[in-house]
């Protein structure tokens, strides 16, 4: 069974930062890609990033590119989220995700995901 667990969310001002991490349980965790997601109140859940088995190869959605980075350690069956520049719109509950085969942004297509940790942005 694998776990998923997500960490790290907070309050933070507007410009601020914050690192969220996602610890996956088993040891198969390097033969995947993994996504974040996020999910504000009264709104569908949204792609935010994603990143592909050996860390390579990156896939943002625009209204982070430029601020946030995904990336992961194997050795650590860890993938990371860094928010730089964080405006009150990236509020959400943000979720991990693990996924077999190519970057997407069809949450339908991850099959494991987290609990979620809250982010709020206040202005």
């Amino acid at each position: 069974q694998v776990q998923l667990v997500e960490s790290g969310g907070g309050l933070v001002q507007a410009g601020g930062s914050l690192r969220l991490s996602c610890a996956a349980s088993g040891r198969t965790f390097s033969s995947y890609a993994m996504g974040w997601f996020r999910q504000a109140p009264g709104k569908e859940r949204a792609f935010v990033a994603a990143i592909n088995w050996n860390g390579l190869s990156t896939y943002y959605a625009d209204s982070v590119k430029g601020r946030f980075t995904i990336s992961r350690d194997n050795a650590k069956n860890t993938v990371y989220l860094q928010m730089n520049s964080l405006k009150p719109e990236d509020t959400a509950v943000y979720y991990c995700a693990r996924r077999w085969g190519t970057l997407v942004r069809d949450g339908a297509q991850y099959d494991y995901w987290g609990q979620g940790t809250q982010v709020t942005v206040s202005s």
